[in-house]
């Protein structure tokens, strides 16, 4: 008797093939994608190479990546001074309204839920115009250290 019985058992073509089909098996059903998981839903939001106001987003930077996730809460009737991003970013309007202005008169208006992909390099401000604080999530990808806007 054999010391290893597979080996000897894999000597034959059939047991060869059934020993691949169970590893292709395995390698096919070890791939499967959020997607496929029961009750996992997937919608895209906002994908865009422009900012809001059409404006092609820049490269990125040289340089280590960095990645800064910020909740902004902003008073009803507060406004923002005017400022410019230097990184690409993102947000989500959590709760409440903001109407986002650039300096050359262009404006947004953004309810809760609605995305919006940020001007960069480009002066603008926002406005809580309603009667309850506007909160929003913003994704800034830059490099390290880098600031992440600047007032005018």
């Amino acid at each position: 008797m054999a010391i290893f019985p597979l080996r000897e058992m894999m000597k034959g073509n059939r047991m060869k093939r059934i020993l691949y089909a169970i590893c292709l098996t395995l390698l096919l059903a070890s791939n499967i994608s959020a997607a496929d998981v029961s009750g996992v839903e997937v919608t895209a939001l906002s994908k865009s190479g422009s900012s809001w106001d059409g404006r092609v987003l820049p490269d990125y930077p040289n340089g280590k990546p960095e990645v800064t996730i910020l909740r902004i809460k902003i008073p009803p009737g507060a406004v923002l001074p005017l400022h410019k991003h230097l990184v690409i970013n993102a947000g989500i309007m959590i709760s409440g309204e903001l109407t986002v202005g650039t300096e050359d008169g262009k404006t947004l208006h953004l309810k809760a839920g609605e995305t919006i992909i940020e001007v960069v390099n480009t002066w603008h401000h926002g406005k809580n115009e309603g009667n309850k604080p506007a909160e929003i999530v913003v994704f800034y990808v830059g490099t390290m250290n880098a600031p992440l806007s600047v007032n005018k």
